[in-house]
């Protein structure tokens, strides 16, 4: 496992057959790093084989018995890719040089005997280039983690309404009444048990593909703004609770009873396919709990109070008159996996999601709620300023 950015520095591994010539690197170069040696490859390869985390810089001598330099750096290559390489020779053939270059994937080549001085600064250079490597390498396996988190997610969102469509297609399909000699002719006739029942199916049908069109819409045009040169598009609360209300597929007079109010917009940070999803889930968990509910409502409400303290600067806030949340589930949503409607397929990771996306922006999630007082959802957010930086 590569070294932990944030413990000590990494240690420089130096493997000679000299035992002079490990005696002077490490007192050479002490003071400054942690310094191992090494009288072989195969001893340099135990090392790293048990404790390769510590390690960030390897400098091998090139004419060693039994496995010489250019074998090890291949070695370390290959098994431990996150330690920076350097050559130590005395035999600065072209063949050798071009081969550790090539094979070893050398940061420097330094040349016998060493330089304190001019080795001490490829020392430096080599922890810094580690340490950059590092930083990439974290920055990456987070945006993997977070891309295969959002993925599984938008697969799961889709999932829901796609599964929907086919009900009502084939709601549809087994309604057909087949052809007849008294058929008029290019006339589809189907049965219904009461009027208008066919016709509604199908719209439900749309609204629910185009639901699932734009959630994949989304994601495209993000994938494109997070190509090198892309210009950042600024997405504002209004626009994107907007394009909620437009897209979201309510059922029957859903739509009926959820109002907005923005107080005062602001600029979003974040990416808008992640942002947009935590609507669709909070969206949705708000339609499940108003179902049946005797003159339910939502209110989506926007604001901006630059005086709030930090990170509750500005927010966007689902509030229902539903029949709230237990307690013992409330204490839990954001932290564990739990849910009250398992039997309607239900997984409980729709909030952990939300948290997930609004830490990841500096921002949070906050639930309150009582039984039978319905529920406030509140996304917090720190309001973009013009350039572009959290404000």
């Amino acid at each position: 496992m590569p070294h932990d950015l944030g413990g000590e520095a990494p240690s420089i591994l130096f493997v000679d057959d000299e035992p002079t010539s490990r005696k002077w690197f490490a007192r050479e170069f002490g003071d400054e790093f942690k310094v191992a040696t090494a009288g072989s490859a195969d001893e340099a390869l135990a090392i790293l084989g048990e404790r390769s985390h510590e390690f960030g810089v390897l400098v091998t001598d090139y004419r060693m018995p039994e496995r010489d330099g250019m074998k090890l750096l291949r070695a370390v290559q290959r098994d431990f890719r996150h330690v920076v390489r350097l050559l130590a020779t005395a035999y600065a053939e072209k063949d050798v040089a071009i081969a550790a270059v090539n094979q070893g994937k050398v940061l420097r080549i330094l040349e016998k005997p060493l330089d304190g001085a001019a080795t001490r600064e490829a020392l430096r250079e080599a922890i810094a280039m580690f340490r950059s490597q590092a930083l990439e390498r974290m920055l990456n396996e987070g945006r993997v983690a977070a891309l295969r988190e959002a993925i599984g997610f938008l697969a799961h969102e889709l999932n829901t309404p796609l599964a929907t469509v086919r009900g009502y297609v084939s709601t549809v399909a087994s309604r057909h009444l087949p052809q007849t000699a008294d058929s008029p002719p290019g006339v589809a006739q189907f049965s219904e048990d009461h009027p208008g029942e066919i016709l509604a199916a199908l719209e439900r049908a749309e609204r629910r593909a185009l639901y699932a069109q734009s959630l994949v819409s989304t994601f495209v045009q993000s994938a494109r703004d997070a190509y090198p040169g892309a210009v950042a598009h600024s997405i504002t609360a209004s626009s994107i609770v907007s394009a909620l209300l437009d897209e979201f597929p309510f059922d029957g007079n859903e739509r009926a009873i959820v109002t907005s109010d923005v107080q005062r917009d602001f600029s979003l940070p974040g990416r808008r396919d992640l942002l947009y999803l935590v609507l669709c889930t909070l969206t949705k968990n708000a339609m499940l709990a108003l179902r049946d509910q005797p003159g339910a409502q939502l209110r989506l409400e926007v604001g901006c109070d630059p005086l709030a303290q930090a990170g509750r600067r500005a927010w966007i806030q689902f509030k229902d008159n539903g029949p709230g949340i237990p307690p013992a589930v409330l204490a839990k949503l954001t932290r564990e996996p739990v849910t009250t409607r398992a039997a309607t397929g239900g997984n409980g990771m729709g909030l952990m999601f939300c948290h997930r996306v609004m830490q990841a922006i500096s921002g949070s999630l906050d639930v309150q709620s009582e039984l039978g007082q319905g529920t406030a959802v509140t996304l917090f957010f720190r309001p973009m300023s013009e350039n572009g930086s959290a404000a």
